[in-house]
């Protein structure tokens, strides 16, 4: 049995792309957003998708999450098909949870009710049990103090915190990230690296990072995948990032074998960029 199905089949957030289209219907005919992708992401993964704007990331992102259908190929979790010929979109489940750019912490709720929120409303834990799982996830991530105030009172750091913390609280077999940190500030930014890995270090969950920025995937990742130009996405790069953890992601960005990497990583993405910036001219 290969290693990836041997991953699928001990249930712990296995991915595989096979073969997916998605075609979206719009005024001025058919836009081909995705086209024969394919992609394995074993269990346990930090798997940054890098490439052009409009070559497919988020697409691929929202199909895995089932926010929405795809026309061709499968996508499976764990063995099992999220998505395929027989049924095109996948179920949303607490399996597989998303955090977004854009905030979408409740503002009426406190950081700790906006953590404890899920497993109340799905009848997992009662508010008592959900409430003293989200304490002690906050702290474990640095947001001891912070519990009680609203949102809009904590920094755009602390609040992506949170909104990871209350992504995790429902034990995802995977995290979907659209460029979460996009927003933020240098310094910020670099301050959320380093939380989300103490994140992951004690969580252990698939993550699936889609981001602009080479930087923060070759500092986070345990692989960078560069997805081709439209209309045919495809990954035209996987680069494992063999950099040692546990990692200080500042200082590793100092280090020869980081340069080496960003140079090699930057030389397969520009040659994307340039054709899909002439796609867009044309």
């Amino acid at each position: 049995m290969s290693a990836v199905l041997q991953q699928a089949a001990a249930g712990k957030g296995a991915i595989r792309i096979e073969h997916v289209d998605k075609v979206y219907d719009a005024k001025s005919g058919p836009v081909q957003a995705v086209s024969d992708c394919s992609l394995d992401i074993p269990s346990g993964e930090i798997c940054m998708i890098v490439g052009p704007s409009g070559c497919g990331k988020t697409t691929l992102l929202n199909a895995i999450a089932g926010f929405h259908d795809i026309t061709g190929g499968a996508i499976y979790l764990d063995g099992e098909m999220l998505c395929g010929p027989a049924r095109p979109k996948a179920e949303p489940g607490p399996d597989r949870v998303v955090v977004f750019q854009n905030g979408a912490l409740f503002p009426w709720k406190t950081n700790l009710e906006n953590v404890a929120f899920g497993p109340v409303v799905q009848g997992k834990m009662s508010k008592s049990q959900a409430e003293e799982k989200a304490r002690g996830m906050m702290a474990d991530a640095g947001l001891a103090g912070v519990e009680h105030n609203y949102p809009g009172e904590v920094s755009s750091g602390m609040r992506r915190r949170v909104e990871i913390v209350r992504a995790l609280m429902n034990d995802p077999k995977v995290l979907l990230l659209d460029e979460p940190f996009r927003a933020l500030d240098q310094l910020t930014k670099s301050v959320m690296h380093e939380a989300l890995l103490e994140i992951y270090y004690k969580n252990k969950v698939t993550i699936f990072f889609i981001t602009h920025d080479l930087e923060e995937a070759i500092a986070l990742s345990d692989r960078v995948v560069v997805l081709s130009a439209g209309p045919r996405t495809r990954p035209i790069g996987e680069y494992r990032i063999d950099l040692p953890r546990p990692r200080d992601v500042a200082e590793i960005r100092l280090t020869p074998r980081f340069i080496e990497l960003h140079g090699e990583i930057w030389h397969a993405m520009k040659a994307e960029v340039l054709k899909a910036y002439a796609q867009q001219r044309q």
